[in-house]
């Protein structure tokens, strides 16, 4: 392991700036409709707004895991840092779609950098204990989620509007800049481990093992984020506080993520991936089969399952496929968020199209849109929503039970893996 002076430094200010990207989700998360209201959105274009960000998040992952072994970690998250205010700065101002558009788009660049920079950068100050220390680290997603649903949620009841909820993800963001720039940074664990970058590429893009698991990022990703995103949106009509919802769910996760050692020690990572995917599909049956108070047990289950995903994703990667250094690690990122955006924008024009199915034939679906609340239009529109949100749920609940499955497999594989290295030696 690398001498780094100032490892515990580092680690708070990634902290602080994986806190930036978890506030983004979950503001967003929280104002997604009053956005479609103002700007006169349909679920289609809310869904393309949303899955920008995780456009941006792959792009910048991706070219950002390729960089930060040329240009150094410090500069990317001072890229970070300038995309982030950007990005505030646009959607506080924002005046319709395309505005709307290209602020999400920045500030999924932003968030993507972040993870390009940081993952390897924990990993590295923290070789000897990997997994866990990034589940510690990520714990900040969620809590970051929590801070900014209930945010929203209390700066709501006072009346204060969501420019303001926005601006205030500016105060994380000059503070995380400010560390850095002031803190030294190491060289990656793979420079560091003297592994020329043609065996970190040959790691990469032949091992069936990594290409294995970017395919259940692709699962893992979308179950968590996708249901997070849209929680609101899905189940306002059939709860009076659905975004209670995502703030019961990310607040499981931080307690799970911040005692994760002990789990990760009891039951190994693949093991923890088994228990959490099936878990995970219990939460999202219980969210789409109920009503009432049951919705936040479905809530509170579908946090436990999903709270240890990315991470223990990560960490499987950076400690069983080392060779594939920070790359690895930022594919795998990058994977999962562009999964994410393909299937947000594809079951937010699944999502209208169920709603409309729901409502007479041949109507003018504006109609039902403008109408007042309390008129006959409008709860019947209400009435549409409320059936359509639990069957994108339902539809989402086929992933995690397709995981449970592969993880088991996943298991009994690296069961069998480590045998034959124990009879080697």
């Amino acid at each position: 392991m690398q001498t780094t002076p100032q490892r515990s430094q580092l680690f708070i200010a990634s902290c602080m700036a994986l806190l930036v990207t978890s506030l983004s989700f979950g503001i967003r998360a929280g104002i997604l409709g009053r956005l479609g209201v103002q700007f006169e959105l349909n679920a289609s274009q809310l869904g393309t707004i949303a899955a920008t960000a995780f456009w941006g998040f792959p792009v910048a992952v991706v070219f950002g895991g390729m960089l930060v072994d040329v240009i150094g970690m410090k500069k990317l998250l001072l890229v970070a840092f300038v995309f982030h205010l950007l990005g505030i700065a646009l959607t506080i101002f924002a005046g319709g779609y395309w505005s709307l558009f290209i602020s999400t788009l920045l500030i999924g660049i932003a968030n993507g950098t972040v993870e390009a920079a940081c993952n390897p950068l924990v990993a590295t100050i923290y070789s000897d204990n990997k997994t866990t220390k990034l589940n510690h680290f990520h714990l900040w997603f969620p809590g970051g989620i929590v801070i900014g649903t209930l945010l929203v949620f209390l700066l709501d009841k006072i009346g204060i509007g969501w420019q303001i909820q926005v601006g205030l993800m500016v105060i994380p963001t000059v503070l995380y800049g400010y560390l850095f720039s002031k803190l030294d940074f190491p060289v990656t664990e793979r420079v560091a481990s003297g592994i020329t970058s043609k065996e970190m590429y040959k790691a990469v893009f032949l091992s069936p093992l990594f290409w294995c698991m970017i395919i259940l990022m692709f699962g893992t990703a979308i179950t968590e984020l996708f249901t997070g995103q849209w929680i609101d949106v899905l189940l306002k009509n059939v709860s009076d506080n659905a975004i209670l919802l995502l703030t019961i769910e990310t607040g499981v996760m931080v307690l799970g993520r911040a005692f994760a050692k002990p789990v990760v020690k009891q039951f190994s990572p693949q093991g923890v991936l088994i228990i959490s995917a099936a878990l995970a599909a219990l939460g999202l049956y219980l969210l789409g089969h109920s009503s009432g108070n049951m919705l936040f047990v479905g809530a509170l289950v579908f946090g436990m399952g999903v709270c240890y995903f990315w991470p223990t994703m990560l960490g499987f990667v950076s400690e069983n496929l080392p060779r594939t250094g920070a790359i690895g690690m930022n594919f795998m990122g990058g994977a999962g968020m562009f999964a994410v955006s393909v299937y947000m924008m594809f079951m937010g024009g699944y999502y209208d199209r169920l709603i409309a199915a729901k409502l007479p034939t041949g109507v003018d679906i504006k109609q039902y849109n403008d109408a007042a609340s309390g008129t006959e239009f409008a709860n019947a529109l209400n009435e549409a929503k409320k059936a359509a949100g639990p069957e994108i749920i339902n539809a989402t609940l086929i992933i995690p039970i397709i995981l449970t499955v592969a993880f088991i497999g996943l298991y009994f594989y690296m069961k069998g893996r480590k045998k034959e290295v124990l009879k080697a030696l």
